[in-house]
Parts: structure tokens; C-alpha cells; sequence
């Protein structure tokens, strides 16, 4: 018995679009889906009850933040993570491979496994396979993602083959080590950089560990977008159709558009609520930067369209006024916008997808998203 198993219900006629069901110990996630980042053990700016009523199933944390602070242990003595910040739907923990990566020079990669320094105390510190199993065993996720390594972009060919190797060995000491299936389910991650045929190693290297799920790593690191879909195009078909597909860190709508296009089933992205921090908003309309002096008497919603909390209540000059304030509210309630247009886009093509539309559906979204600011800055 496997902890989280996944329900084909429909494919669109006309694209690579999927609907279906994520199963898991903490109830089921309608895909696809749009998961929410809660790096340590907190969406940034919003209760977990808040979060809950926006219709998220589904969240991700982080195993290198929660192992730096508080610590693995303490969340396991807490109870696991769900008891420890209080949420009860799904959660998805990722390796920490990004992190680690994102640390440049504070971090060494070898077989054993990724040696760094912390960036919060310089303390040294080694996270391998075994001990990123460890980590997330302890704070009860209920899907763990196997250790990595991230590419950046550009990269030499003969690295990123080296790396994605390294990247497969990881994930069989990673299977290994981990035991309690029924309890949590670990998920193997493709890389292979931008090269089609590395890809494909990639894929083949680890599909035939027959995992209950996979996903995609190593894009959205700085490669344009042009490139990132077409890599995509190449890698999707490579996944087992009877299994999850998880494309790793894209959160903008024409990304979220494109993925489900290809056939990604999850997508999380920490996008929505860093942008909500600088003042900046996702509308059905285009972004809007709530700075911009356009919105001082500006007292209509972010987007007329949207059913949020913060759209129902107040006006574009008021969150300009907290914003240019720097009250904390600010971020709360504009962070509560875009993840709610988020999780309702992803409801809405769930819908299109339903009724054999989606491309009918993306068409009349990007006609309105592009007819204003268009997506600059997002």
C-alpha cells in the first residue's frame, strides 16, 4: 500500500490536460493543483485557517529550513508538522536539493551528499539521501521528495550528466532508506538541464523505480520561458501516465497555463507571496503594482472579478495607503488575494478541463491577462 495514490478522471481532448485525484492521509487533492508555500511550517502572512478557506488542499514546506530551525527533532516531539503548525490537509515536503543549491559557494556536492553552511549562523552542516529521508520521516509529510541536485542555467552538458546521474544513485539510497509506505510516499525527481536526451536518461533512470510519483527539477532557474516549454514538451510524455506529475517551483499563471497544457498534475511556487510583500498583485486583468501612484484614489478592487476576501472589502487606495505605510496588513491581505486567484484559477481550469474547454478556457484568460499591464514583473 502506497500513502498517496493518484485517480486519472479525464484528459482534454485537444491538449495533454489532465483532471484527477490526488489520494492522501490527510484527504484528497483535486488536480491540477496549485500548492501553496509554507517554507517553515508557515505560509507567509496568513493562517493556516486562512489558507484552508481559500480552498488549498494541499501546502509545501521545506526539510533544509525546518532541519536548520527548529529542527527535525523538535517538530517530531510536536507531533509531526501537520500537529506542529496546526494544518490538516496534505503536505509536501521538498528535499532541500534547491536550497542547497541556491547556497553557491556555502555548499559542496559529493557523492555522500551536499556539505554547506548555513546562512543563518555559518554552522556546517551535510544533508544526505539518508539524512534528508530522516528529516522528512520525522516531520510526517505526506509526500517527501527525494534528495538532488539543481543545475543552473547554462550548463556544460558533461556537469549536468554528471549531475543527474549522481541525481539517480541519490534516489535509490533515498527508496532504501525510507520504509514506512504507507505512511508517506517519496517521489523521484527528473533533471537533466536543458538537454532533451540527458532528459530522457533522466526519466528512464528513475520511472523504473516505480515510484508513486515524479516530478519535474531543474527548470525556472533563470532559462526564458520559451526554453523552459520546450524542455517540458520533451519531458512530460516520459512519466508514467498512471502517476502524479509535479513541475518544481512555477506559480505564474501563463506558467500554470502551459504546465497543464503539457499534462503537470502540481505546481507550487513561493511567486504569489513574495510578490504580495513588494505590493504587487495577480489579477484576471494583468498585474497590478499596488505602488504605482495610478491607485492612490483608485477606489474600486484589485480585480473586479475576484471573489476574495480583500477584493470584497477594500479598495486598490487602501492597500496603496497600508502599502506606502508599511503596515503588516499589507502584506496579509494581498498575499490572501493571490493565493485565492491562484487556487480559483486552478479550480476553473479543473472546470474547463471537466467540460472538454480548456483550450477555449486558456484562450479567453491570456486574452484578458494581456490586455492591460500584460504579465511584466511577474
Amino acid at each position: 500500500m502506497q500513502a498517496v495514490t493518484f485517480e486519472l478522471l479525464k484528459k482534454d481532448n485537444r491538449s495533454g490536460a489532465r483532471r484527477g485525484k490526488l489520494h492522501t492521509p490527510h484527504g484528497t487533492v483535486e488536480t491540477p493543483v496549485f500548492m501553496p508555500v509554507g517554507t517553515a511550517a508557515t505560509v507567509k502572512a496568513m493562517r493556516p485557517e486562512e489558507v484552508k478557506a481559500l480552498g488549498a488542499g494541499i501546502i509545501l514546506s521545506n526539510t533544509y529550513h525546518l532541519y536548520l530551525r527548529p529542527g527535525h527533532q523538535i517538530v517530531r516531539e510536536a507531533g509531526g508538522l501537520h500537529r506542529f503548525m496546526n494544518w490538516d490537509g496534505a503536505i509536501l515536503t521538498d528535499s532541500g536539493g534547491f536550497q542547497i543549491f541556491s547556497l553557491g559557494a556555502l555548499r559542496k556536492i559529493t557523492e555522500e551528499g551536499a556539505s554547506f553552511r548555513s546562512h543563518i549562523d555559518g554552522s556546517s552542516h551535510m544533508i544526505s539521501p539518508e539524512i534528508s529521508m530522516e528529516v522528512q520521516n520525522a516531520l510526517g509529510s505526506d509526500i517527501i521528495m527525494a534528495l538532488d541536485e539543481c543545475t543552473p542555467y547554462p550548463a556544460e552538458r558533461s556537469y549536468v550528466k554528471e549531475s543527474l546521474e549522481r541525481t539517480s544513485r541519490w534516489l535509490a539510497r533515498c527508496k532504501a532508506y525510507h520504509k514506512d509506505t504507507e505512511r508517506q510516499s517519496l517521489f523521484g525527481i527528473m533533471q537533466g538541464g536543458m538537454y532533451r536526451e540527458l532528459r530522457y536518461q533522466s526519466a528512464m533512470e528513475i520511472v523504473e523505480m516505480d515510484l508513486p510519483g515524479y516530478a519535474i527539477g531543474g527548470l525556472s532557474v533563470g532559462e526564458p520561458k520559451e526554453v523552459m516549454y520546450e524542455v517540458m514538451d520533451g519531458c512530460v510524455e516520459l512519466l508514467p501516465a498512471d502517476k502524479p506529475r509535479y513541475l518544481m517551483g512555477v506559480g505564474s499563471p501563463d506558467c500554470l497555463f502551459e504546465g497543464v497544457a503539457r499534462g503537470i498534475d502540481m505546481f507550487d511556487c513561493v511567486l504569489p507571496t513574495r510578490i504580495a510583500r513588494n505590493g504587487a498583485a495577480m489579477t484576471s486583468r494583468g498585474p497590478v503594482n499596488i505602488k504605482n501612484a495610478v491607485h492612490q484614489r483608485d477606489f474600486g478592487p484589485l480585480d473586479p472579478d475576484c471573489g476574495c476576501y480583500t477584493c470584497r472589502n477594500y479598495s486598490r487606495a487602501y492597500l496603496r495607503h497600508l502599502y506606502k505605510c508599511d503596515e503588516i496588513l499589507s502584506s496579509m491581505l494581498l498575499t490572501n488575494h493571490n493565493l485565492y486567484f491562484l487556487v480559483n484559477l486552478m479550480g476553473k481550469i479543473q472546470k474547463a478541463i471537466e467540460e472538454d474547454r480548456f483550450t477555449e478556457y486558456k484562450g479567453e484568460f491570456f486574452n484578458a491577462y494581456y490586455s492591460t499591464e500584460g504579465p511584466s514583473g511577474l
